[in-house]
């Protein structure tokens, strides 16, 4: 059993051991603890706050000035009601004290004499219908008749902090306590992990400089000065730990696979049904040449849905082949495995059936490796793969198995990487005989500020452009509380079924006891209506009288993989042309007669996941429709929201978007990765031009002292980031 934190002996004699116990319970056991707890906000003295904005269950700290005092004697006769009413200038907010003792009462009155501004810090509660303060706790703005009048107004003028806080521990206690840290602290006491080459270059303050000012500033321009330092502290730590990364993993030695003329990637070339788009040409030659070279290649590769990402890593796969490798592709999904395999075999034809009747007696062959598959059809699959007669290996994580080996692996493609953990994907790369080539992909379109934050060990390609006679898609909102919009969308499912098309129909939830196949299903505080399940909406769609003998299927996660598969093929097919599903068929999924896609609840889904779902249609000839249902009030962020999607359909815009408007942690999948709380400043939407600068400042010294040898301080700063729990994180080698 783990022990519980306790404070450092120094640390309960700096700030007083009982607000020692107490800010332990927020994980603050020693000075370097509380001096990082940084305030969320500042307010100015000269400038009361909004009281007006005030919720119910909220713990907040106002700044207020005193309007009312009373007091009396509670029926009881135990204690005194002390009644404070306080104003910002627009609203009264009213305050309750509780004091057993005269003495408490004479305090209070002192205190807060009609007149005083003060800090009140406490939780909003409903007494009779009526906004209040219970018992807060205050602390009255440090002017008296000790400071002269300039003094005074300077003191009026200084911000004050506003910490993160929890009801028991407010966040004038950690004022306090930061006082007792702070002030005693001498010039160059912090320690600054930032080279001071750098902070004078770059014009900023020095750490303890920016410790003082951003907890105890004089002006708007202290505080904002130490939170620019800070942010760049934080951007430049995530900054070298990549940069070292990055020259870590160029140190490896990898097999050089140059392309091969006249062999199978020129054949697949000269038998393409289509032209590549110049983005396909382009980053297949930047991808050309790491494969070429000595050090492993390690590439992100994004793409717009529908630009072509499949045959650019086919391409690769191609030329590694063609210079005597073999290709692995890991999948997330047997779904996705399977439609990769699939339309791997379709790209390929006979250059993927060597050994087989009709197959190209040059060619290679394709092996698919799930946990679905027979005992003799798995033989088969690490047969071919370990004799290589196999060039390409697709697979879900049976593939990692130990029993899986390869005759000479040179290429790993690792499809939506962001679902696989370090250990995942080590265990794939230990399989090569030197270190393989790598090459991520992802159809959720990185906003270029991410992709430099948290992809800065690898190099990224981007696909924007869509290949030519791709079909439009609209996209519309049907809000639920229009049942004549709601009869309309189930009309055109029925009238697209009519033409021989397929509809989709995404509910968030498989039952009303939960399952999510993993969807980014976003809060909705202020709506209590229970989330659409693919049970539910079956059962709606099979009772709905214009879709009367259309059969309707259903898939989820849950279902066991042959009928996953079956009801792909039915769908596929048209056997079942309409399919309730949850986002299990998010990435991947290629069925070129479906046209329409509803989704249900689409509010509580992120746009880049929304954007997803409908690429899943007017992928063959018939244009799209994309039918967002939802009960988002009018006017609501929520509603706005989704109106992006009904204006662009470029996935890079929405991601910018969903950045915006989101937590970064939301759209990164960062509680998945186990980076917890590591960014307490830097903001990455926000902040890109700090973290341009960082990283170009990163990787000059990582380029001069790859092993920080010339700098100790960093080097442990970044031992500390790069823990167990945030390497999964920042570990994409």
């Amino acid at each position: 059993m783990a022990e519980k934190p306790t404070p450092t002996k120094e640390f309960s004699r700096l700030v007083g051991p009982g607000a020692a116990k107490a800010l332990v319970t927020i994980g603050i056991t020693d000075q370097r603890g509380l001096l990082f707890h940084f305030p969320r906000r500042y307010l100015k003295r000269g400038e009361y706050t909004t009281l007006s904005e005030l919720r119910v269950g909220e713990n907040v700290t106002v700044a207020a000035e005193v309007v009312d005092f009373s007091s009396r004697r509670a029926r009881n006769g135990s204690m005194t009601l002390v009644d404070v009413t306080v104003s910002d200038g627009r609203t009264r907010l009213p305050m309750r004290f509780f004091a057993r003792h005269q003495g408490t009462v004479h305090g209070l009155k002192h205190a807060l004499t009609i007149g005083t501004s003060a800090i009140f810090s406490g939780e909003v509660e409903n007494f009779n219908g009526t906004i209040q303060l219970k018992h807060p706790e205050f602390e009255p703005f440090d002017t008296g008749d000790v400071l002269d009048d300039l003094r005074a107004a300077h003191e009026a003028e200084r911000p004050v902090p506003v910490y993160p806080a929890t009801a028991k521990v407010s966040s004038l206690l950690i004022r306090r306590a930061m006082r007792m840290v702070v002030d005693p602290l001498h010039d160059g006491e912090v320690n600054d992990p930032v080279p001071a080459e750098i902070v004078e270059r770059r014009g900023m303050l020095d750490a303890t400089q920016a410790m003082r000012m951003i907890h105890r500033p004089h002006a708007e321009a202290d505080y904002r000065r130490a939170q620019h330092r800070f942010r760049y502290t934080e951007a430049f730590l995530l900054q070298t730990a990549l940069a070292r990364r990055r020259a870590d993993i160029a140190a490896y030695e990898a097999t050089p696979r140059p392309p091969r003329p006249g062999a199978l990637l020129d054949a697949l070339d000269a038998q393409l049904p289509f032209a590549l788009t110049g983005g396909q040409l382009e980053v297949s030659a930047e991808i050309s040449a790491d494969l070429a070279a000595p050090s492993p290649m390690q590439r992100l590769l994004q793409g717009e849905v529908g630009s072509g990402k499949t045959v650019v890593a086919l391409r690769a796969m191609m030329q590694v082949i063609d210079a005597g490798g073999q290709a692995a592709l890991l999948a997330p999904t047997e779904v996705l495995a399977q439609q990769h395999a699939r339309s791997i075999r379709n790209l390929l034809g006979p250059l993927g059936e060597a050994g087989m009747l009709g197959g190209a007696a040059d060619g290679t062959r394709v092996a698919l490796l799930t946990g679905s598959l027979s005992a003799a059809q798995r033989r088969q699959a690490l047969a071919d793969a370990a004799s290589g007669a196999a060039g390409i290996v697709i697979g879900t994580h049976s593939l990692l198995n130990e029993k899986v080996q390869f005759a000479d692996l040179a290429l790993t493609v690792i499809d939506e990487q962001h679902r696989f953990g370090v250990e995942q994907r080590d265990a794939l790369r230990a399989k090569g005989r030197t270190v393989p080539h790598q090459l991520y992909m992802t159809a959720t379109p990185i906003p270029r500020s991410v992709a430099m934050t948290f992809f800065g060990d690898v190099e990224v390609s981007t696909l924007r452009e869509v290949p030519a006679g791709r079909s439009p898609i609209t996209t519309h909102l049907v809000p639920v509380d229009r049942p004549k919009w709601v009869a309309r969308t189930w009309q055109l499912v029925a009238e697209a079924v009519e033409r021989g098309e397929r509809a989709y129909v995404v509910a968030p939830r498989i039952t009303a006891n939960g399952g999510d196949d993993g969807a980014d299903l976003l809060d909705a505080p202020d709506d209590k209506r229970p989330l659409a399940t693919v049970e539910e909406v079956a059962e709606l769609l099979e009772a709905e009288p214009v879709l009367s003998g259309i059969a309707v299927g259903v898939m989820h996660g849950r279902l066991p993989s042959d009928e996953k598969d079956a009801v792909m093929e039915a769908f596929s097919a048209g056997c079942t042309p309409v399919l309730v599903t949850t986002t299990v068929i998010e990435v991947g999924v290629d069925v070129p007669e479906a046209s329409v896609m509803v989704v249900m609840d689409a509010d509580r889904f992120g746009l880049s996941q929304l954007h997803q779902l409908r690429g899943r249609v007017g992928r063959g000839s018939a244009p799209g429709t994309c039918l967002l249902v939802t009960g988002a009030g009018e006017d609501t962020p929520a509603l706005q929201r989704l109106k992006v999607l009904t204006e662009t359909t470029d996935g890079f815009v929405l991601a910018e978007k969903d950045l915006e408007q989101r937590r970064e942690g939301d759209v990164l999948g960062a509680a998945q990765s186990g980076r917890g709380n590591s960014l307490k400043l830097l903001r990455v939407f926000t902040d890109r031009g700090v973290i341009e600068e960082a990283r170009e400042d990163a990787r000059r010294l990582i380029a001069e002292d790859p092993n920080l040898v010339h700098h100790p301080d960093l080097l442990v700063a970044i031992t500390q980031l790069v823990d167990p729990d945030h390497e999964e994180f920042l570990d994409r080698a």
